[in-house]
């Protein structure tokens, strides 16, 4: 799969957002619908964004009991998306259930990925507040190989660690990278970051890029960059 880059539209309404994709007159960038928009404007916004002819990862989340899950993902199968995620740490068995109900009758479905990490945790919040004491690169290898395990497609991660994720799980399985600024930028409430460039000599395949985008005076202008220092 070719590399990309995905747009968060961390925006708090429709309005917001179809007026930040207008801006878009040549390009379709791949975009990702997270919580903040979804519980706001509910499914409808992400027919209307697919009419438009944009990609979608559909950046919900999700971790709940594994019969749960399974029904929350039959109903988001129909929203024809591109890509939706879920928590990596809801075990093998609700990532399992999670691919059941993503499958359509017919056979296809989106891309399965999993949060491995959160790029905003780092390893001494990870153990003071998760009570996790392993290293946190080998606590995202574990959970990648879990998901690997259940038949997902990948896992969400630092841009940091996609190379040993790929070392560990494979080529083909998928790195979705956040963290990612561009060089001199403001890393925000991130904390294992990197640029567009670095991700792409890690083995990044999927880079989502929010506020250095959707915050810039020129957003066109800013997503071209991103795509130039990250695809070529």
């Amino acid at each position: 799969m070719n590399r990309d880059v995905i747009i968060a539209c961390d925006f708090a309404d429709r309005a917001s957002t179809l007026a930040f994709l207008d801006r878009f007159t040549e390009e379709k960038p791949f975009v990702k619908i997270g919580m903040e928009l979804f519980y706001a404007e509910g499914p409808e916004i992400v027919r209307e964004i697919k009419r438009r002819g944009h990609r979608i990862f559909l950046d919900l989340k999700l971790c709940d009991i594994p019969n749960t899950v399974m029904k929350a993902m039959a109903v988001l199968s129909r929203l024809d998306v591109d890509m939706v995620n879920l928590h990596a740490f809801g075990t093998v068995e609700m990532m399992r259930a999670a691919l059941k109900g993503l499958t359509r009758p017919d056979g296809t479905r989106p891309l399965l990925i999993a949060v491995t990490q959160l790029t905003s945790t780092s390893q001494e919040r990870m153990e003071r507040d998760l009570l996790i004491e392993k290293p946190l690169s080998e606590v995202v290898i574990h959970y990648a190989k879990c998901a690997r395990e259940a038949g997902l497609d990948g896992v969400v991660c630092s841009p940091l660690e996609a190379g040993v994720v790929h070392e560990a799980c494979g080529a083909d399985f998928l790195t979705v990278t956040p963290g990612v600024r561009f060089a001199g930028g403001d890393v925000g409430d991130q904390v294992r970051v990197t640029t567009p460039a670095r991700a792409r000599e890690i083995g990044s395949d999927f880079i989502v890029v929010g506020r250095p985008i959707t915050a810039a005076d020129d957003p066109v202008a800013a997503y071209r960059r991103a795509v130039k220092e990250f695809v070529g």
